[in-house]
């Protein structure tokens, strides 16, 4: 008997053994967005809903950790995630430099097949913007009184996508900027002073000044709703319709049944009302885009940066 026993129980080891492990279901432990900028800004502010809505939903710490510039490199947060398990625990809140420019600089692990995108969430309010007294009231104007006259533009920095169209705009129209400086800070007295003539920032910066002074232009996928009467770059030059965006990431080879339980989430965060209202209240553009769209985002964009590329 004790035999027979015996022989049953290693046949049923012999058994299980051989069966398929259970995987458990996603999240199974703590998830983790990584925002690779300083907290505080619009891209922060909106992971961190996107977060807090993912724990209400799925019952697992999900937490915002912000990885800004450093000895990393140019994108430490995205070399993070990029380094991570493919198992959705680790997610990647990139701007557009990320997945555009980024494969273009020869960072080790950051090529075109690195990350694959769940959705892009919000456009940054960019305009080009002048005083309420320039002798010019729309991007054709400017453009024929820098012909003549030398015009002082002030930006975030080179880099950044929208210096990057402003600059290659002024090409395609045919004038020279007479100087340009990148600022720390680009809002009203910045024009009250005269440090710029024209000033490449987000809408919500001249929020307090916005009656006394003249928006040229966005810098955006879509009109701003603070001014509606102002043209979107793309309306103007299509060759240089792009935009600073922020999007989700996750690794390549990630589960489909992951990636949609976090773009579920994050879907339904962005077209809340307390995104939504982030987006009357600043002028940014909150909205979402699904995985497919963002890849064919991605890669207009690709070809949009090698255009300004040419022209810069």
């Amino acid at each position: 008997m004790k035999k027979l026993l015996i022989g049953v129980l290693f046949a049923f080891s012999t058994f299980l053994v051989g069966m398929p492990v259970a995987q458990a279901d996603y999240p199974d432990k703590p998830v983790t967005f990584v925002v690779p900028w300083p907290p505080g800004d619009l891209e922060d502010v909106l992971t961190r809903m996107i977060a807090e809505d993912f724990q209400a939903e799925y019952g697992v710490a999900a937490a915002v950790v912000n990885k800004p510039g450093g000895g990393g490199g140019p994108f430490p947060g995205a070399m993070e995630v990029a380094a991570a398990d493919a198992d959705g625990s680790m997610v990647g809140s990139f701007v557009i430099g990320v997945p555009v420019v980024g494969p273009e600089l020869g960072i080790e692990g950051l090529t075109k097949e690195t990350f694959e995108p769940l959705g892009i969430f919000l456009t940054y309010p960019f305009v080009i913007a002048t005083s309420g007294d320039a002798p010019y009231s729309s991007m054709a104007q400017l453009a024929g009184y820098a012909k003549n006259n030398k015009v002082t533009l002030g930006h975030f920095g080179d880099p950044l996508t929208p210096t990057q169209v402003t600059k290659a705009a002024a090409k395609v129209m045919g004038f020279e900027w007479g100087s340009d400086a990148a600022f720390d800070m680009l809002d009203c007295n910045t024009l009250a002073s005269g440090d710029a003539d024209v000033i490449n920032t987000t809408i919500q910066l001249i929020l307090p000044c916005l009656d006394e002074v003249k928006v040229l232009v966005s810098v955006t996928n879509d009109r701003i709703s603070k001014v509606p009467n102002t043209p979107a770059i793309g309306e103007l030059i299509s060759d240089l319709d792009i935009f600073l965006w922020n999007g989700l990431f996750v690794e390549s080879g990630t589960s489909q049944d992951v990636k949609d339980k976090i773009i579920a989430v994050a879907k339904k965060s962005m077209l809340s009302d307390r995104a939504q209202q982030v987006a009357a209240d600043t002028g940014a553009l909150i909205y979402w885009m699904d995985a497919e769209a963002s890849e064919s985002q991605i890669n207009k964009d690709r070809e949009t940066m090698a255009t300004i590329g040419g022209l810069l």
